[in-house]
């Protein structure tokens, strides 16, 4: 089960075809043109942030749990908390804007509609982030199930180890969504961009 089935599961990604007034099918094809670039940059926030722990606090700073709660609830979702989410992970507009433009030309979705899933989309993982982190060591969670689908393997749940296996890729097979660490090689070049979009690329390749 990769990532997009999980969010479907809970009911994101049908919450965010209402929102958005299109197809579920629709959306959840964007959902996963989108979502590594999403996980790209969690992962960057991560490293720069002190990894897990750092991440972690601003997970919950940005509105915790809560974020998935706004998606899934009946009212409209505040997506300028999902704006907020992206402004640290992708720093600038300019990189949300390429990102969507990058996902529309695999696709054939328009853009304007990517760069609306964009911001809902970064409030679900974040959301699911923090709420599999406030489960401690609890095990059979959102982390076995992330760490399956992105080549991580034997996760025991809480934050620590969702964030090993989807933005650190333990394990890893090396195809599709497998390892996470083994498809993306961070330049350091300071340009999270080139290294978000080349981890999409991978990803779908």
């Amino acid at each position: 089960m990769n990532l997009t089935d999980i969010l479907a599961q809970a009911g994101g990604i049908e919450s965010m075809a209402k929102e958005l007034g299109v197809p579920p099918a629709l959306a959840k094809q964007g959902a996963e043109a989108l979502l590594p670039a999403i996980l790209g940059g969690f992962k960057k926030q991560a490293e720069g942030s002190g990894g897990v722990e750092g991440l972690g606090g601003l997970l919950g700073q940005l509105g915790g749990g809560g974020l998935l709660d706004a998606v899934l609830g009946s009212q409209p979702t505040p997506t300028d908390s999902g704006n907020d989410v992206l402004g640290q992970i992708f720093g600038t507009k300019d990189v949300s804007r390429t990102v969507a433009d990058h996902a529309a030309g695999q696709t054939g979705i328009d853009s304007g509609l990517l760069k609306k899933m964009l911001p809902i989309l970064a409030m679900m993982v974040a959301g699911y982030m923090a709420k599999q982190g406030g489960q401690g060591q609890g095990g059979g969670g959102l982390g076995d199930l992330i760490g399956g689908a992105l080549g991580g393997g034997g996760s025991t749940g809480g934050l620590g180890s969702v964030l090993g296996n989807v933005l650190g890729g333990s394990g890893g097979t090396g195809g599709g969504l497998g390892g996470l660490g083994k498809l993306i090689d961070l330049n350091g070049d300071g340009n999270p961009l080139d290294d978000i979009l080349g981890m999409a690329g991978k990803l779908r390749g």
